[in-house]
C-alpha cells in the first residue's frame, strides 16, 4: 500500500455513503462490517459491500474493509465475500494474539490463490484495543508479513479495562505509547485511535499533533469533515521543513570540512539529529 494517513470508516450498510467516499480527500477508503453496522444487518451489509468493491476502488486511493472479530463467527465468510481485486487489505479487530493474525495470513493465503489474486498482495492492519492486546501489541504487530499498519482503538481498550475516557485521555497515554513504539520497532505504520467527536475539529487538530509527537503516522477518521485535519496534522509543518533543511545543509557543509558535528542555533547537529531531519524532508517529499 501507498501513503497511509487519513483512512475513512464507511459503513457497509449505507450504500449512499459510498458514493460520496469516492471523493473524500482520505489516502485510504474503508468500508466497515463491524462496528457501524447493527447484528441483524451483517449478512446484509457484508452481501453490499462485496458488490460495491468493483465499483468503489478504481475511483479511490485505496480500498480496504474492516471485517468482523474472529471471535464472531463471522470473519471466515466476510474474507470469502470482500477478498477480490481491488482490496489492498483488510482491518482486523479484537486482534488479541499473533495467532489471530497468523490465521488470517492463512485465509488470505488461500482466497488470494482460489482468486488468482498475487501472493501477499493484501495486506492486514490489525487493531490492538484491549489490554491483553496492548500487553502482546510487539508479538501481534510482528506476526505476518502482511501487516502493514497497526491501529490503537481507545473505545475498546477503555471498555476492556472499565475507565472512562475522557477528551485527554490521560487515561490511554501508556497504551498509545506502546503501541506507536511496538510498531515503529516492526517496521510497521502507527495509526492513532479515531475521534468519535467529528464536530470539535479544534480538538481533533490539537490532539493529531500530540498523537504525531508519539510517533504515530495516520489515524481513521469517522467523518469527512475530519479528513483535512488529519491530513494537515501529520504532515511536517513549513517552518519543520524549514530548520531541517537549515539542519541538513550545515551538518553536510560541516561533513565536506571534516568535521562530524557542528553548531547550529547554539546547538549542537550530529548524525542521529541530521537523520530525523532527512526522514523530515522525506515525508514532506522534500
Amino acid at each position: 500500500m501507498a501513503r497511509l494517513v487519513s483512512i475513512l470508516f464507511t459503513p457497509g450498510i449505507r450504500p449512499p455513503m459510498f458514493e460520496k467516499a469516492k471523493s473524500a480527500p482520505a489516502d485510504v477508503i474503508c468500508l466497515d462490517l463491524e462496528d457501524s453496522v447493527a447484528a441483524g444487518d451483517k449478512l446484509k451489509a457484508r452481501t453490499l459491500v462485496a458488490g460495491a468493491i468493483s465499483d468503489v476502488a478504481p475511483a479511490v486511493k485505496q480500498l480496504i474493509v474492516r471485517v468482523n472479530g474472529l471471535d464472531t463467527g463471522l470473519l471466515e465468510d466476510d474474507l470469502a465475500a470482500v477478498i477480490q481485486p481491488g482490496v489492498a487489505g483488510v482491518s482486523l479487530p479484537k486482534a488479541n494474539s499473533p495467532e489471530i493474525v497468523r490465521q488470517v495470513d492463512h485465509y488470505l493465503t488461500l482466497l488470494e490463490r482460489m482468486r488468482d489474486l498475487p501472493a501477499g498482495s493484501v495486506s492486514i492492519l490489525p487493531w490492538i484495543e484491549s489490554a491483553v492486546a496492548v500487553l502482546h501489541c510487539e508479538a501481534i504487530v510482528s506476526a505476518s508479513p502482511r501487516v502493514i499498519a497497526a491501529s490503537f482503538g481507545a473505545e475498546d481498550f477503555t471498555s476492556d479495562l472499565g475507565i472512562p475516557r475522557s477528551r485527554e485521555s490521560a487515561q490511554l497515554a501508556a497504551a498509545r505509547a506502546r503501541v506507536a513504539l511496538a510498531c515503529k520497532a516492526a517496521g510497521v505504520i502507527p495509526l492513532d485511535t479515531p475521534d468519535p467527536e467529528y464536530r470539535d475539529l479544534d480538538w481533533l487538530a490539537a490532539d493529531t499533533r500530540a498523537s504525531r509527537d508519539l510517533g504515530f503516522e495516520g489515524r481513521y477518521c469517522i467523518h469527512p469533515a475530519q479528513l483535512p485535519v488529519v491530513n494537515a496534522g501529520y504532515a511536517p509543518t513549513d517552518e519543520e521543513i524549514a530548520q531541517a533543511q537549515r539542519i541538513v545543509e550545515v551538518y553536510e557543509d560541516a561533513e565536506r570540512r571534516g568535521l562530524g558535528a557542528v553548531g547550529l542555533d547554539g546547538a549542537m547537529i550530529d548524525a542521529p539529529i541530521v537523520t530525523r531531519a532527512r526522514r523530515l524532508l522525506a515525508r514532506a517529499g522534500r
